[in-house]
């Protein structure tokens, strides 16, 4: 029996009572028990880490992920939705390294690792509870129970199996590169990594003179902004191709070389030095400077302490002659190397440990932290005569993503994939993949994989996968593992867990009778491990081998833009390398959820309300709707506002209860006043011939067409606009118009027409809007579903909205005649208001006349057939119909599209705005049939013009009426006449402009 609906709602507490309903009735699981025997829809969900409580952007993105599952579902396919977990690396170390006071290796070599593993893991899934209350507070359906989590034995497992398969082919090798190194958590950066958190930030900006050894009164002068890397200066490197000068500084008598473009960097007149010489920088090459420290003096012996070329260096900043550190930058590494100043295979002349401090080697600094160091090095260099100039420099540097500390550029052993060696085919498996929106494919995607790099995946850390090498002393002899079995086999010892603690202490004997072969220390990189989720999260190729390949590559994932650079990358290097293919078919890109100012959200600030409190003052529905309802979807950014989600409730959510309560009360009216029970059969309903329930069902079957198409196509940011502009139509239009026949005031048969076309309305919006507002179109199905006839549904099971499919398109009943001609009587209503505000004209006081004109006789009739709706909103007593608009004076005019035009003719823009204004109606019309004009010698087209119908003032009768305007139509009401009730209205509606 249909209950009572009440007139006010709280949707939060009603939410609250569905998701009791959805856990007693084990609402999701019976939904994967349904769809057991249909086809397969495959998604990964991304794993977050459970050490910190989920915000606003996990929210967007479980919701685009939600939305694409369950319309997967009702659209027939099984949809296995697995929650993951990440939980290995920086982040968990990050915040051990905080709780306990841990410096720096040394600290965890005292502990242990297995204390410090065991730290790691206590606190890994510390949010994981409020992690899943969330998730199930917002709707989202997906299987916590059935999850995978990185640190699991079986997952690591496959994680060995990616590498071995890797290894196998020669895609891995080892080698020394200078990466961004994190000082805070001793380990190095990928780019990826690094590029996610740069600040504008003051550094020291020091000039240095490096006097010849042929002349020591010439000195060349270098720019830098790390002091701290002077010690390992060997090279100085100016560019071949431009021009040097000698010069003396006039002030202090000194010469120096340096580039001539750059000579504003040191004087701010030419009066301020004397040009002794000019020459190209490849006359520098080969001349050798006195170091400024003698900590490597050595290498002098090997080539260093002299000038290289490279067209790297540019002509913008510092001097033009860039002082070398080939350890700690990548340019620098590169040309040094290609002079035979350094080796590849030699032992780095790098000075600094892991926590950024430097050696004993740096006598002078031993022990201090690098970026400390930079002021006592720069009152060094002046104490030695050799700093020219000092100040400080703005740029943008990068900081750790996970402690928010500065970056220094290193040179660390690290293992690498080959990536540089498959960029065309990581470009040609990226265009196979279909990505919403699409420039993020071409342009942020595609360009970073144009640039990749070799992949470091290693990390000096302990909390993660083990990589699984097994060397012998000399690197000579290595052995790499892919399985927990294979280990066992080789060490001849039971292994239950693959973390450092349970497996470094394992040996293989050595095949070739030197000793035994110990594991390398270092484990992965945790974006190695999300990057193999889909083979991982099932065990392959260990278990589920053909359900996995059936089922690769994904149909779907989403995340945020950010992931560009991380998880979209991993995903597709991994599978690229391992299956030749792209690992997801379609991805949803998602903008960044910022702050109501445009900053970051951001803890500290406070500048964000919590989401918690959003949804318990709104509802979960609202949040999601207010999400997919913006261009966040579209991987721009959203301001988030709470009003904007108050709005939704406002706008969108209390027209549609009240829709749904109206329909209800006057069914149970039906029942008790007329003793009719209303049972609704879409397969025996009778049709009914009046045009606004022809209408509306149009409207509706559009709508499912549309619906379908949209979301097949992944373009959630088209689709959401129309379900709420639907949710208007039928409140505002529908029922306004249908109040009375609703109510039983035209006869028990209209009315029921009028009900039965209401509930098969409401109904399917119901199940179109099931899963962007999983919430309150359950709470109306529950209350429906006792006036649908039970011999009318297909599914076995009916207990949820969510078990039902969407409708199906029933093309029949699309009428666009009748929609268009809905659409004209808008206009002319709309307008009819719009002149009754101006000239403060209630509807209640009723009007003579409204006239509508029109060239196209047919349009005529579609309005004709409307015309009691038309008389009755606008309260006007007589609709007159006419092709003659010069009879009522109608004229047309043109205004600039300041955009378009003003973009386009710059300074001439404000002199043909004048002129447009000056076109005759008959030059427009002219231009409407051919869709170009010419205007002060310049041709326009229909992009740049918006052409608008009005009343002509200049006519006779002008000082009578009153004009409104849109691109089709155009309204006149009488003013002078001294009663409302003669008051006149005048629409046009002649083309489509």
């Amino acid at each position: 029996m249909v209950e009572p609906v009440p007139e006010s709602i709280n949707f939060p507490s009603e939410e609250e009572k569905i998701l009791k309903l959805w856990q007693e009735k084990d609402c999701f699981q019976e939904c994967l028990r349904q769809s057991k025997s249909r086809p397969k829809y495959t998604f990964y969900d991304g794993p977050p880490f459970a050490t910190g409580l989920p915000h606003y952007g996990h929210i967007l993105a479980g919701t685009i992920k939600d939305i694409v599952t369950r319309f997967a579902h009702q659209s027939g396919f099984h949809v296995d939705r697995r929650f993951g977990w990440d939980c290995h690396g920086l982040p968990v170390e990050y915040e051990i390294d905080k709780t306990l006071g841990i410096k720096g290796p040394e600290d965890v070599a005292k502990m242990g690792i297995a204390e410090y593993n065991k730290q790691c893991r206590n606190i890994v899934m510390r949010y994981a509870n409020e992690w899943e209350i969330s998730v199930k507070r917002m709707g989202r359906w997906i299987d916590f129970k059935n999850d995978y989590k990185t640190l699991y034995p079986w997952f690591m497992e496959t994680v060995w199996w990616v590498f071995k398969q890797l290894y196998d082919k020669g895609l891995v090798y080892q080698g020394v590169k200078v990466m961004p190194f994190s000082t805070a958590c001793n380990t190095p950066l990928s780019n990826f990594e690094s590029n996610q958190n740069y600040k504008d930030v003051q550094d020291p900006s020091v000039i240095v003179n490096f006097p010849l050894v042929e002349n020591e009164d010439v000195a060349l002068i270098a720019w830098t902004t790390t002091p701290w890397t002077l010690p390992s200066n060997l090279a100085l490197c100016v560019n071949p191709e431009f021009l040097y000068v000698k010069v003396k500084d006039n002030a202090t008598g000194k010469t120096y070389i340096m580039m001539e473009a750059r000579l504003g960097a040191l004087f701010k007149a030419e009066n301020e030095y004397t040009l002794l010489d000019k020459f190209p920088g490849k006359t520098l090459k080969g001349k050798k400077y006195k170091p400024l420290f003698q900590y490597f003096a050595k290498c002098g012996e090997k080539g260093a302490f002299q000038v290289v070329t490279d067209n790297y260096v540019k002509e913008e900043e510092g001097t033009g002659v860039v002082h070398q550190a080939p350890y700690f930058g990548a340019d620098d590494y590169r040309v040094c190397t290609e002079y035979n100043i350094i080796q590849r295979d030699q032992t780095p002349i790098c000075p600094v440990d892991a926590s950024g401090c430097f050696t004993s080697e740096v006598t002078d600094f031993a022990g201090q932290y690098v970026k400390d160091a930079d002021k006592n090095i720069i009152k060094w260099l002046k104490e030695k005569g050799r700093l020219v100039n000092a100040s400080t420099f703005k740029h943008s540097y990068p900081f750790c993503w996970r402690s928010d500390t500065p970056l220094i550029y290193k040179a660390v052993p690290s293992w690498f994939v080959r990536v540089e060696n498959k960029v065309d085919k990581l470009l040609d498996n990226n265009g196979k993949c279909y990505w919403v929106p699409e420039f993020v494919r071409e342009k942020r995607f595609g360009n970073w994989l144009r640039d990749a790099r070799d992949w470091a995946i290693s990390r000096n850390r302990y909390w993660g996968t083990p990589i699984p090498l097994w060397v012998s002393d000399d690197f000579e002899e290595v052995v790499c593992v892919g399985s927990m079995a294979e280990l066992e086999e080789l060490t001849g010892v039971k292994v239950t867990d693959l973390h450092r603690e349970s497996i470094d202490n394992l040996t293989i004997p050595s095949r070739r009778g030197n000793g035994v072969l110990r594991r390398v220390t270092e484990v992965f990189d945790c974006w190695f491990e999300s990057g193999s989720m889909p083979y991982a999260q099932v065990h392959y190729p260990f278990e589920n081998r053909k359900e996995f390949e059936d089922a690769f590559p994904a149909d779907f994932i989403a995340e945020g833009i950010d992931q560009t650079r991380g998880w979209f990358y991993t995903l597709l290097v991994l599978s690229t390398l391992l299956f030749g293919k792209p690992p997801f078919k379609n991805v949803i890109v998602n903008g960044l959820v910022l702050a109501s100012d445009g900053q970051k959200m951001s803890k500290r600030k406070k500048n964000y309300p919590d989401p918690g409190l959003i949804v318990q003052n709104y509802g979960a529905d609202a949040l999601r709707l207010y999400l997919i309802n913006s261009p966040v979807v579209r991987a721009e950014n959203l301001r988030f506002k709470e009003e904007g989600v108050r709005d939704v409730l406002k706008d969108v959510f209390l027209p549609w209860y009240n829709a749904y309560r109206f329909l209800v009360q006057n069914v149970q009216r039906l029942q008790k006043e007329e003793e009719i029970q209303f049972l609704y059969n879409e397969n025996t309903v009778k049709q009914s011939d009046n045009i606004m329930d022809k209408w509306i069902l149009s409207f509706t079957q559009s709508l499912i067409q549309f619906f379908k198409a949209e979301m097949d196509g992944y373009r959630l940011y088209t689709v959401v606009p129309r379900l709420v502009k639907f949710v208007d139509m039928l409140t505002n239009w529908y029922v306004r118009t249908n109040r009375r026949r609703l109510k039983g005031e035209s006869g028990t048969e209209d009315c029921l027409w009028a009900l039965e076309t209401l509930f098969s309305v409401l109904f399917s919006m119901c199940r179109l809007m099931a899963p962007f507002t999983p919430f309150i179109t359950e709470m109306m199905y529950q209350n429906l579903r006792h006036l649908i006839d039970p011999a009318s549904v297909e599914e076995k099971n009916t207990g949820s909205i969510h078990y039902l499919m969407l409708p199906q398109v029933r093309e029949g009943l699309i009428d666009k005649r009748i929609e268009s001609a809905v659409s004209q009587m808008q206009s002319v209503i709309e307008l009819g208001r719009v002149i009754r505000d101006r000239k403060t004209l209630p509807v209640k006081y009723p009007l003579k006349e409204v006239v509508v004109i029109h060239q196209d006789p047919e349009a005529l009739k579609d309005i004709q057939s409307l015309q009691k709706y038309i008389l009755e909103e606008l309260n006007v007593r007589q609709l007159t119909l006419s092709t003659d608009k010069d009879k009522y004076g109608i004229r047309l005019r043109a205004e600039p599209d300041h955009m378009v035009l003003g973009k386009r003719l710059k300074g001439a823009f404000k002199a043909i705005t004048a002129s447009i204004k000056e076109l005759t109606s008959e030059q427009l019309e002219a231009f409407q049939k051919t869709g170009s004009i010419m205007v002060d010698g310049h041709e326009l087209h229909e992009e740049d013009l918006r052409l608008m119908y009005t009343f002509d003032q200049s006519s006779g009768s002008a000082a009578h009426y009153e004009a409104h305007s849109d691109s089709q139509v155009c309204f006149i009401s009488c003013t002078n006449l001294p009663s409302t009730v003669n008051t006149y209205l005048c629409l046009h509606s002649d083309y489509d402009v």
